[in-house]
């Protein structure tokens, strides 16, 4: 019997060694992607203009001159002037965090809470599989974007991270189910069992051997979710329950660019750099679920 377990943890780390050579070669049949290439590029761009705008500008964007007011484009002021008269191109950088910061830590913190419930809905049926499914079920049955809207309508200080936990609460559901289901094909494979019948603690299967075989799907779901979310925030902020002067977004700008269709470079920049970011994260997903689609490797 001691044979035994040596064989099966020695057949355990050698799964493990293969799993780490597998994200390896995920890497570089992504890296080898122009598109992929391109967009992370572009992705490293919006990242630096939320974290560090002054890398971008040096104007402050609540500087304004009314006599500006609407101006077009001028030397030093590539974007020209919003309402006020502000620097439009510093307040399109200075947008930036909103979005970076719901659309990144959303789907973090999405995919963290559906991974973990996931795991233990898909591993542990009964009880404790009935209550997450059945809270799921509940959240399902309403319309995500009315529920989002309502809950936020009822808080008076709407800062980022309350719209991040507003759309954490509402859209953890998809990702668990999708989660629990790879976690069902996967806990009765070889060596799970193998992990079992040597003692190993559930919890340390589920983190060493569940999870990484189990992450996949619900990897891709979330990177081609991180696009809709920025589009959402600005969406939401567009309707007035989003972000709240004084803060600065692109779906602030929106709003504001509603009211003054005669001046399009108030709707055409943040127009701009929304699609480029969304459509940056959708490839990005499409490249990641493409590279983990077993169907597709050769």
């Amino acid at each position: 019997m001691a044979e035994l377990g040596v064989a099966v943890a020695a057949d355990a780390l050698d799964l493990a060694e293969l799993r780490t050579l597998s994200n390896r070669e995920l890497l570089w049949k992504l890296l080898r992607k122009p598109q992929f290439v391109v967009c992370s590029l572009a992705l490293l761009g919006f990242f630096a203009m939320a974290a560090v705008p002054t890398l971008f500008t040096s104007v402050d964007p609540r500087s304004c001159d009314l006599a500006q007011s609407r101006g077009a484009s001028t030397a030093g002021h590539p974007f020209g002037f919003d309402v006020q008269g502000c620097d439009y191109f510093a307040n399109v950088i200075y947008g930036a965090r909103p979005s970076v910061l719901v659309s990144v830590v959303g789907s973090a913190g999405a995919f963290l809470l559906a991974a973990v419930l996931g795991l233990l809905a898909g591993y542990f049926p009964g009880i404790v599989d009935s209550l997450i499914s059945r809270t799921a079920d509940v959240l399902f049955s309403l319309p995500p974007l009315v529920a989002v809207i309502v809950l936020l309508n009822s808080v008076q200080d709407r800062s980022i991270w309350v719209i991040v936990g507003v759309l954490l609460m509402i859209g953890w559901p998809a990702g668990m189910r999708l989660m629990r289901s790879s976690v069902f094909s996967v806990r009765n494979r070889e060596f799970v069992q193998a992990a079992r019948s040597v003692g190993v603690p559930p919890l340390r299967i589920l983190r060493k051997h569940v999870f990484p075989n189990a992450m996949a799907p619900l990897l891709a779901q979330t990177t081609l979710g991180v696009g809709g979310l920025v589009g959402l925030e600005a969406a939401l902020t567009f309707l007035g329950v989003g972000l709240q002067p004084p803060s600065i977004s692109w779906g602030s700008q929106f709003g504001v660019a509603a009211s003054y269709r005669d001046t399009p470079h108030l709707f055409i920049w943040p127009s701009l750099f929304i699609s480029t970011m969304t459509i940056s994260f959708m490839i990005i997903g499409d490249s990641i679920r493409d590279a983990l689609d077993p169907k597709l490797l050769r």
